[in-house]
């Protein structure tokens, strides 16, 4: 290299750089990403999109150009990532909820709970995380799931090198906690970052990051540990994708092959690939998902993709039912298995005992049911966000339905009144509008477009309180509905926490007793679970006759008028008794039209159904439990029985809050 093999270059100090052995070509493409990359020079406009903004952007735009080759013999790493909110009143307590979670019972090798893990801790605190994390306006989740994760004793080294490659790269110390599960077939790790830096600034961390780079140096790190793929694996695991009946790599590949019109050949330079694409082809076009059009070129059909994707999911389902009978020695049969899609319409409901709960989506918190039903069927049911739907007991009773997309009778309230007073709403207008309207009644109305406007943020409200509402109200109600329907499809009712064999002899008034009584039940199917519903029947009935409530006359069962009353006051009184003794307080009926008044201080199960226990100075009453009152566990709480129903009020006096 000449000494004097250098260019001066004009401008401001600091810019005059030598620039020795660089090709002309480097430095063309050198100065075309400097100017954005060469769509830029083209004159061809690049949409924002703001993937770049953010630490990390660089190592991330580098880290997801590697060269294909080397990518391929790269060990496999599944990474998922989610950025969470924590402001408002739910956001701390939805994060409490998600570290309880994760450090659930039987997530170990051992089924033992998880154990949480710091940089520095093994046994980390998760309680001092969240307060540190308090005030924070974010938080990531990540999941990291080696594909040879099986592989490693432990977890934690990989974890804890992960964490200081990405401070590394993101510039700056990250405070988090993670906690290894062994739970599945492919063990994996939580991590949850503050977002904050080691500043105490907001930290923000570029979509190529999140999206590419986190996953490529986890995959660096396991790729050090076990070494590159060698032919022989990435082979078979090639040849295993060909006649899977999902999404794989070979189609992906097939998918960039494509031309405009879908036609696609199997043509490769290289021979092993070429198979590949044959036997996938021929695979597709068994499935309806391809034809063959001349020798070496066929057609894919549209959305074959998404179609794959459905299919893996379904199979994935499959297989989940097929294990939990298997686990608690159920014989169903497959052809019996079922997805309930509350999408579909019409979709009936489904009455069926609780055979497990588990969850689909671990970074998003999805749930699901698995339901052994009365019409015979086995059924798959997504619950969405598991915060949704309180703990059922396995052999539980429910019955499941689609929740509701369609607008609300108050919508339609808000949508009439607006239109007649120059789509402006509030409480004055509403009671101007309607002279029978309380102001009570009212305030639900303003509770609803406040929902909508912290949700949708597609409603507007003016400094004087009023709300300005868009002719298309209607319309907007509705999105609303769907968009909440996403996190919780259905609706999941428990009829009776007892299992079935416990209610032919239980002193209550049981679902069996109401499904007897009742003038149209739930339709029986003579298999599965609607087999042992009738063999069910058939004892409580005996069980009622012998006990006095029921006789037979004619070849006809006649029940005690008041059946279900009778068998819920006798419960009652045998339960107050013994909390009597418990609590050494009285006991007080609880009478229709009662004011009940008290500090609520646990639910209590019956066979009867859920039960609240109300505490006074000198004594104690028993009144039907509502789900709203899981929040106010120990409050003062007050209301007025009406029926088999209570309207409560949270706070001393009348003039609380109602929330019934």
């Amino acid at each position: 290299m000449e000494d004097d093999d250098f260019e001066p270059r004009l401008g401001k100090m600091g810019a005059t750089k030598i620039r020795r052995g660089r090709s002309y070509m480097s430095q063309v493409l050198r100065a075309a990403n400097l100017a954005g990359g060469i769509r830029a020079l083209t004159g061809r406009q690049l949409r924002f999109n703001g993937s770049r903004i953010g630490r990390g952007s660089g190592v991330g735009r580098v880290l997801g150009s590697r060269d294909r080759f080397a990518a391929f013999r790269q060990r496999r790493v599944i990474a998922k990532s989610r950025i969470v909110k924590l402001g408002g009143p739910r956001g701390m307590d939805a994060a409490r909820a998600h570290l309880r979670y994760i450090q659930r019972d039987g997530v170990t090798r051992e089924g033992m709970p998880g154990q949480l893990y710091s940089a520095e801790q093994d046994k980390a605190d998760g309680r001092a995380f969240l307060e540190r994390a308090d005030g924070d306006r974010h938080q990531f989740r990540f999941i990291v799931s080696p594909e040879d994760g099986m592989e490693y004793e432990e977890l934690k080294s990989l974890t804890r090198r992960l964490m200081t490659q990405m401070e590394q790269d993101l510039g700056t110390k990250l405070d988090w906690v993670a906690v290894d599960h062994f739970n599945t077939g492919h063990p994996h790790t939580h991590i949850i970052v503050r977002g904050r830096d080691e500043r105490g600034k907001d930290l923000i961390i570029a979509r190529d990051y999140i999206k590419q780079g986190f996953r490529e140096r986890a995959a660096e790190l396991v790729s050090l540990d076990l070494g590159p793929r060698t032919d022989i694996e990435i082979e078979n695991r090639l040849r295993h994708e060909i006649e899977q009946e999902q999404l794989t790599s070979i189609d992906r590949r097939l998918i960039r092959d494509m031309d405009a019109d879908g036609i696609v050949t199997t043509a490769d330079r290289d021979p092993f690939q070429q198979s590949l694409r044959a036997g996938r082809l021929q695979a597709l076009g068994r499935l309806g998902l391809a034809d063959e059009i001349t020798p070496s070129r066929w057609s894919l059909a549209v959305g074959f993709d998404d179609t794959l994707k459905r299919m893996g999911e379904r199979g994935d389902i499959i297989r989940t039912l097929q294990r939990s009978f298997a686990d608690k020695g159920l014989a169903r049969a497959a052809a019996d298995y079922a997805i309930f899609d509350p999408a579909m319409r019409p979709t009936r409901p489904i009455v069926g005992r609780v055979v497990e709960r588990g969850l689909s989506d671990e970074l998003n918190d999805r749930h699901y049911l698995i339901v052994d039903a009365a019409d015979g069927r086995s059924h798959y049911v997504d619950i969405g966000r598991g915060e949704a739907t309180r703990l059922i007991p396995t052999g539980a009773i429910i019955r499941i339905e689609p929740k509701s997309v369609d607008a609300r009778p108050v919508d339609r309230a808000i949508a009439q009144i607006a239109a007649a007073n120059g789509g402006r709403y509030s409480i004055d207008i509403h009671l101007r509008h309607d002279r029978s309207a309380t102001e009570t009644y009212a305030q639900t109305h303003v509770r609803r477009l406040e929902a909508m406007r912290r949700t949708m943020g597609n409603i507007e409200r003016e400094a004087d309180g009023a709300w300005i509402i868009a002719s298309d109200h209607i319309h907007s109600a509705v999105a609303f509905e769907a968009h909440q329907a996403k996190a919780a499809p259905v609706i999941v009712d428990t009829l009776s926490g007892l299992p079935l064999d416990q209610q032919i002899g239980a002193d209550g008034a049981t679902w069996l007793d109401r499904e007897l009584t009742a003038e149209q039940s739930e339709p029986l199917r003579d298999a599965g679970f609607g087999s042992e519903v009738r063999a069910a029947l058939v004892a409580r009935r005996q069980w009622l006759i012998g006990q006095g409530l029921a006789r037979e006359e004619e070849g006809r069962t006649i029940y005690r008028t008041n059946l279900l009353a009778t068998l819920r006051q006798r419960e009652l009184a045998r339960v107050a008794r013994q909390l009597s003794d418990e609590l050494g307080l009285g006991y007080a009926e609880a009478k229709p039209g009662q004011r009940i008044e008290g500090v609520y201080r646990r639910p209590v199960d019956l066979a009867s159904g859920r039960y609240a226990l109300i505490e006074k100075a000198r004594e104690f009453t028993l009144v039907p439990w509502r789900p709203v009152l899981e929040r106010h566990l120990d409050r003062q709480v007050s209301g007025v029985m009406k029926g088999d129903a209570i309207n409560w009020t949270i706070g001393r006096g009348r003039s609380g809050p109602s929330i019934s």
